[in-house]
C-alpha cells in the first residue's frame, strides 16, 4: 500500500486540496493528514471520471485535527476518517463514498447528499440531512450516534437517517419532508415533529435496514454495542405527502 503523510500546518485549503489531488493521480492509496486546523473543502477535488485512460482511484484519507466546513463536499467515492470533531457541512452534496467522524459534527451534515454513507459517533447540529435525496440505486445513509438539533431532515426527499441517541430535544423534525425515512431510537413527542411527517410501525424490512447500518456503525466505533442498541424500540418517520407545498405552487 502506498501511504503518504502530509503536514497541513502551514497549508491553505487550496494548496492542501491541490496536493491531495496530485497524490491521488500519482497513485497514493492512503493519505495521513496531520495538524489539520480548519482547512475547508477537504476532499472536494477528488473526482475523476471512469474512463479507459483515467480510471478513478479510491483513496483512504485519515484526518488528524479539525477540518473546516464542507468536508467531503461533492465527494464521489473515497473514504475520509476524522479522528476528532468536524465543523459544518460534512458531506455537502456528496454523491458516493464514506465519511466517518470520531466525534461530533456541526450544522447541515449531509445537506443535499445524493449517495454514500456518513457515520457520526456523537451528535450533530441543526438541519442535518436537509434536502437529502435519492435516485434509483443511489440511496444516501446518515447515522448519528448522539442527538441532533432542530430541523433534522428538513425538506428531505430521500435517503435514510438513523438517530441513535436515547435523548432527543430536537423540534421541527422532518419539516417539509417528502421522501426517505428517519429512524429514531429515542421517544419523541408529536410536538417535536413537523406537520409533514407521520409515525410508522417498523416491519421486517425496516428492521433489516436498521440492523445493517447499526452494525456497520459499530464496526467504525468499537465502543458501540450494536446488539444492545437493536434491542431498543425505534420509531420510523415518513412523509405524509410527496407534495407538502402543493397548495402554494403556481398552476
Amino acid at each position: 500500500m502506498n501511504v503518504v503523510e502530509i503536514d497541513a500546518s502551514d497549508l491553505s485549503y487550496r494548496d492542501l486540496n491541490g496536493i491531495l489531488r496530485e497524490q491521488m493521480v500519482g497513485g497514493a492509496d492512503k493519505i495521513l493528514l496531520r495538524n489539520v486546523n480548519g482547512q475547508k473543502f477537504i476532499g472536494t477535488r477528488l473526482y475523476l471520471p471512469d474512463t479507459a485512460n483515467n480510471k478513478r482511484h479510491d483513496l483512504e484519507i485519515d484526518i488528524y485535527g479539525t477540518p473546516g466546513n464542507d468536508l467531503g463536499a461533492f465527494l464521489h467515492g473515497h473514504k475520509i476518517t476524522v479522528h476528532a470533531n468536524a465543523q459544518d457541512g460534512v458531506g455537502n452534496t456528496m454523491g458516493g463514498g464514506e465519511i466517518v467522524v470520531e466525534g461530533r459534527a456541526g450544522d447541515v451534515v449531509g445537506m443535499s447528499m445524493r449517495g454514500g454513507k456518513i457515520f457520526i459517533r456523537d451528535g450533530v447540529g441543526y438541519r442535518a440531512a436537509m434536502h437529502m435525496k435519492e435516485y434509483e440505486e443511489m440511496v444516501p445513509v446518515l447515522v448519528i450516534g448522539g442527538a441532533a438539533q432542530d430541523f433534522l431532515g428538513e425538506y428531505m426527499a430521500g435517503g435514510i437517517v438513523i438517530l441513535l441517541g436515547v435523548e432527543q430535544d430536537a423540534n421541527f423534525i422532518g419539516t417539509g419532508m417528502h421522501g426517505g425515512a428517519i429512524y429514531i431510537r429515542a421517544h419523541v413527542g408529536a410536538h417535536q415533529l413537523g406537520k409533514e411527517v407521520g409515525v410508522q410501525e417498523l416491519d421486517d424490512r425496516n428492521r433489516a435496514v436498521l440492523e445493517r447500518y447499526v452494525k456497520e456503525f459499530a464496526e467504525h466505533f468499537p465502543e458501540v454495542d450494536a446488539e444492545n442498541i437493536l434491542e431498543d424500540e425505534f420509531l420510523k418517520l415518513v412523509p405524509v405527502s410527496k407534495r407538502p407545498y402543493e397548495a402554494v405552487y403556481a398552476h
